[in-house]
């Protein structure tokens, strides 16, 4: 299932899924990286949900709300911010515009991100960042849109790109869990730079994402199972 026309700014422009791999997808991984076969025959198929029941402005809101912030806390504000609006669907951007800064700082949040979620819906309100089209943009494309607005760098639009468009070739190198899970996984002695980790960008592609996603695994295994993925 596909993306669907929705009113520019609402809710629902993807419906919720699961990946929907192309067939051969895992194995070309195994055959490409022994020892990320391991870990892939460990962990088993991967179960990922992208789309957001709310809409890609929610998942966007939500990033900007839950930075540098506790898990806790974040959701505390994002909650707040929900609350101002009817509970039946998410609201849209004209709508969140149409409130005052006065109740959005108090939802919690502050001068700097209320400034981020206010460019983030002028851009959608007016057309700069049109949900409706990315899914005919390329990957560096979307991220270029994604990140002009002010507040998203380029590992949340790269978040974006895996989680609410279900992109499948997407490869994080600045992301800290995938450094860690590709010196584990291949033994470096130090954690590996963005720019050690190019090179495997090829080596799973067009299925980076997927790759991203067992190296993320690979974090949350025991100690005596990881040297087992990683040694054979």
């Amino acid at each position: 299932m596909g993306a669907r026309k929705a009113v520019k700014g609402s809710a629902a422009e993807v419906v919720p899924r699961p990946w929907e791999l192309p067939r051969g997808a895992v194995a070309k991984l195994r055959a490409q990286d022994a020892a990320l076969g391991r870990l892939i025959k460990r962990v088993g198929p991967p179960t990922v949900m992208i789309g957001n029941v709310d809409g890609h402005m929610a998942a966007l809101l939500r990033s900007i709300v839950f930075q540098q912030l506790s898990g806790k806390a974040a959701t505390t504000i994002f909650d707040r911010v929900r609350g101002l609006f009817p509970a039946a669907r998410f609201p849209s951007a004209v709508e969140v515009l149409a409130k005052s800064d006065a109740e959005l700082r108090g939802c919690g949040l502050s001068g700097q991100k209320l400034g981020y979620v206010r460019d983030l819906c002028s851009r959608v309100a007016d057309g700069r960042l049109d949900f409706a089209a990315l899914p005919d943009l390329s990957d560096d494309e979307v991220i270029k849109k994604v990140t002009e607005v002010k507040g998203i760098g380029r590992w949340t639009a790269e978040m974006f790109l895996m989680f609410h468009l279900g992109r499948l070739d997407v490869w994080p190198v600045d992301d800290l869990g995938i450094r860690k899970g590709v010196g584990l996984l291949h033994g470096h002695e130090e954690l590996p730079t963005a720019k050690q980790l190019e090179p495997l960008r090829a080596r799973y592609s067009p299925y980076a994402s997927v790759a991203t996603w067992y190296l993320w695994r690979l974090l949350e295994l025991p100690e005596e199972e990881q040297q087992l993925v990683r040694t054979g």
